[in-house]
């Protein structure tokens, strides 16, 4: 997933992840930071997203960074804190949704719906406008050149994001059922 609509995907599925254990949430008093949604966000975070983020960060780089920079040039330093800030806005998500829900407010949902809507929107929107950058395999001189440029389809870009919607999909799976069942 390119860096940039991780972020956005991120903060989404942390918001989506405290609506699914909105009921827990709101009649617990236990400190955040200490819940077991917490627990499971942060596992869904370090377990399932990071390692989707960094695999097209540290394999298909030009690719990850929608062929604006050329992966090379960005320091590896760089690359791990990008993709540690996208693991990290899953329970950031999460924590702002759960201040949402902790407000007591009527208003609550519909804040929390925006709160998952806006990102994921934005995402929707990005991946639009750079489609085609999303839909290509090439080193971000093949982009820029215009030669050896592959359909994502026919490439090992392609099975890679196969690979990892697979794998988020069973990670949302898992921590939908694991949110519920804490309630």
């Amino acid at each position: 997933m390119p860096i940039p609509l991780a972020w956005l995907v991120a903060f989404a599925l942390g918001g989506a992840f405290a609506r699914v254990a909105q009921a827990e949430i709101a009649r617990s008093e236990v400190a955040l930071v200490a819940s077991r949604a917490m627990a499971i966000v942060v596992g869904f975070a370090g377990i399932v997203f990071l390692p989707v983020v960094g695999y097209f960060a540290a394999f298909h780089g030009d690719w990850a960074y929608l062929y604006f920079v050329s992966w090379q040039n960005v320091p590896s330093a760089l690359d791990l804190a990008l993709v540690l800030l996208a693991a990290s806005l899953v329970p950031a998500g999460f924590a702002a949704a759960v201040a949402l829900i902790r407000t007591r407010r009527s208003r609550a949902t519909r804040a929390i719906s925006a709160l998952v809507g806006v990102p994921v929107g934005l995402a929707a929107l990005l991946a639009i406008a750079f489609a085609h950058r999303l839909r290509v395999s090439a080193s971000g001189a093949q982009y820029v050149g215009g030669f050896g440029v592959e359909p994502i389809t026919t490439s090992a870009l392609g099975k890679g994001v196969l690979c990892a919607l697979l794998a988020l999909m069973a990670g949302v799976a898992w921590a939908v059922r694991a949110l519920r069942s804490a309630g």
